[in-house]
């Protein structure tokens, strides 16, 4: 097949084409070219989508256009200028497309955010939504959860695999319990071609089965070969010392506070692995994990509390 991958050069889209490659797959990617370089043994053709007429560098006809992007003018030009020239078309989505975050166990369904004020650029989910009506109904797809595994500099997932590798007590929000979900980059890209090559349209939430975030530690530290103690930290407190959720400077990542987010790593992709979506233990992605952080020198900066921060609502702990 001859992939087109309109980016190609950061994370998923970069582990897309290099899997495309590895297939025998003939993978042009069409990037700016600014968040680092593509895989070895593909075509990179440098392109600016911000413009009309970005795409004109792009040659040839493709059976498979993959796109990341997240703003819709980018996706209208796309589709525009690739009209005729394109076979199947894939478009990486994400879970938060949905409007209501709040209930637990949702399968996919149409119940999606307004379409974007493409002005704002911070405009995540919405924007997502008004990018897949872009693409139309023959397209496939992919809602993508938390996307974790090496190369992922969100440092979400990477946090507390850079936490419970230094040992000692550990905080932890929330409670055990508590749902969460996450889906390893390569597996990810994996089925997204696995899937495209299939000729699968319509929407899949990407992502795991949900599971306990006890369960999501004591993974991480059984693939890492260390013993933690986890002294958890309820919301309350969470709240009070203004620990943020999620993802960001002196937060607790993958955190999210209930009731309203009860249900945004608690949804039913059920349908997505009885299509073929394989997720390999938590355990192995936390190795690989730690293995890039050592190799790359990585550090882990963007997402979670520093060693004072963690050390000070420790104490007050007890």
């Amino acid at each position: 097949m001859r992939t087109l991958v309109l980016g190609g050069t950061k994370f998923l889209s970069r582990e897309i084409a290099r899997q495309a490659r590895d297939r025998g797959h003939e993978v042009v990617c069409a990037a700016r070219g600014v968040a680092g370089d593509p895989p070895p043994e593909v075509e990179f053709v440098r392109v600016d989508r911000s413009e009309d007429g970005g795409l004109a560098p792009v040659e040839g006809v493709f059976d498979l256009v993959v796109d990341v992007a997240r703003q819709p003018g980018q996706v209208r030009r796309a589709v525009a200028e690739l009209a005729g020239r394109a076979g199947h078309w894939t478009f990486v989505s994400s879970c938060s497309v949905y409007s209501d975050f709040g209930v637990a166990n949702q399968v996919i369904h149409e119940a999606l955010a307004d379409g974007a004020d493409e002005s704002d650029p911070e405009n995540y989910g919405p924007a997502k939504v008004a990018c897949e009506r872009i693409v139309g109904d023959g397209a496939l797809l992919v809602r993508a959860g938390l996307i974790v595994g090496p190369d992922d500099q969100s440092d979400r997932f990477t946090y507390w695999v850079d936490r419970l590798a230094r040992g000692g007590r550990v905080l932890a929000p929330g409670a055990p319990d508590e749902l969460v979900q996450l889906v390893d980059v390569r597996d990810l890209a994996a089925w997204t071609l696995d899937a495209a090559e299939e000729g699968l349209a319509g929407p899949y939430d990407a992502i795991s089965m949900p599971f306990s975030r006890g369960a999501l530690l004591s993974e991480i530290a059984e693939g890492l070969g260390v013993e933690s103690e986890l002294v958890w930290a309820g919301q309350e407190f969470l709240v009070e010392q203004k620990v943020e959720p999620w993802m960001g400077p002196r937060s607790l990542p993958m955190w999210l506070p209930l009731p309203e987010y009860a249900g945004f790593m608690a949804r039913d992709t059920s349908a997505t692995l009885a299509a073929g979506l394989r997720i390999r233990p938590v355990a192995g992605t936390a190795r690989d994990t730690l293995a890039w952080l050592r190799e790359s020198g990585h550090t882990v900066s963007r997402s979670g509390l520093t060693a004072a921060d963690e050390a000070e609502l420790l104490t007050m702990l007890g």
